[in-house]
């Protein structure tokens, strides 16, 4: 990992973020109710949603331009060599 990627896992870990450069979506236990399953799936987007802005903006313009595109932070981080 390059000194940039240390830096940025750092910032991450210190956001409580990192989990979502490796963690795909929580798979919801069936029985759940409707409003719960909203909460937990809601919570992981917004979490998620926050990684991978975070990465982003630590990113050139070009390379920004590149990795937008990106649905998750574990695919910006992996596609991005971040692992």
């Amino acid at each position: 990992m390059a000194s940039a990627e240390k830096k940025m896992f750092f910032y991450l870990t210190i956001l409580c973020l990192q989990k979502f450069t490796s963690d795909d979506a929580p798979e919801v236990p069936e029985g759940t109710s409707n409003k719960e399953h909203f909460m937990i799936v809601e919570a992981w987007k917004h979490s998620d949603f926050l990684c991978r802005n975070y990465i982003l903006s630590g990113l050139q313009d070009d390379l920004y331009n590149v990795y937008s595109g990106t649905k998750t932070s574990k695919e910006l981080w992996v596609g991005g060599g971040g692992h």
